[in-house]
């Protein structure tokens, strides 16, 4: 009688084992099935910027991309479920400075993204200018208001959308979807898609210091995004320059009565 006994409690114990075992099985299979196209990288809350090397010509080559060197202030744009933030390159938060940027940005069709770009100030021929940008920042209309209302940002990088890094694709891929995400919105708009030409950095050069630019950028567009300054993106500035007449005076000898080489 034991041994059935034992042998009973031992069959109860399996059955209870091998029904736990289902349940959890059915459990899992009710479980909403994770889709390929998500991601979870973690979303950085800082990013060290990747900087251009200053040089004299710009490179040639397909693989390079060549920009233009919007004369602003270089932004960081954060989108994380809801919440804004501009980030200056030394960390700064300006979000209060930029206001329709920011509200560009609350509107973009993502849950979390970083973009990288530059806030500027255009004329009226649609010319960036930093003098216009300072003005706007330095202007008081009330207690402690220093806003650029009128500042738009170029966003020439996307370093982060919807839960994926992007700092380690090349550069073309990073472009390839920030026009995407930027597709929507319209060069009217506050956030604006910064162009490139592939190959002739010399044309572009010249065509930018004819329109008066600050200069181009050159990036080589096979590269990931690395912070600081480095290689893979170069800068070359137009060398501005403007004719004024330099005026000097020499008193007269004869009106004074002195014979010439007399000390005074």
């Amino acid at each position: 009688m034991a041994k059935a006994s034992r042998g009973r409690v031992q069959k109860r114990s399996l059955d209870a084992r091998d029904s736990s075992v289902r349940s959890r099985v059915i459990a899992d299979s009710r479980k909403p099935k994770r889709s390929p196209d998500l991601f979870d990288d973690p979303f950085p809350n800082h990013v060290e910027l990747c900087l251009a090397t200053l040089v004299d010509k710009a490179p040639g080559g397909e693989r390079w991309w060549h920009e233009i060197k919007w004369d602003g202030y270089r932004l960081i744009a954060f989108l994380h479920e809801g919440a804004v933030r501009l980030a200056t390159r030394g960390g700064h938060d300006w979000t209060a400075r930029f206001p329709l940027i920011a509200t560009a940005l609350k509107k973009l069709p993502a849950r979390s993204a970083i973009l990288d770009g530059e806030a500027v100030v255009l004329d009226q021929r649609g010319v960036p200018s930093f003098g216009a940008l300072q003005a706007a920042l330095g202007s008081r209309k009330g207690p402690g208001d220093k806003t650029a209302h009128e500042a738009v940002l170029y966003a020439f990088d996307c370093l982060y959308l919807d839960g994926r890094d992007l700092r380690g694709e090349p550069l073309n891929a990073r472009k390839a979807t920030l026009a995407a995400l930027l597709s929507g919105t319209g060069q009217e708009r506050a956030i604006r898609y910064s162009e490139h030409v592939e190959g002739d950095g010399d044309a572009m050069f010249r065509h930018a210091c004819l329109l008066g630019l600050e200069g181009i950028v050159s990036k080589r567009c096979d590269r990931p995004y690395r912070s600081g300054r480095g290689e893979d993106w170069l800068k070359v500035k137009c060398a501005h320059q403007e004719s004024f007449v330099i005026l000097g005076y020499m008193p007269s000898t004869v009106a004074l009565g002195r014979q010439p080489g007399a000390p005074w």
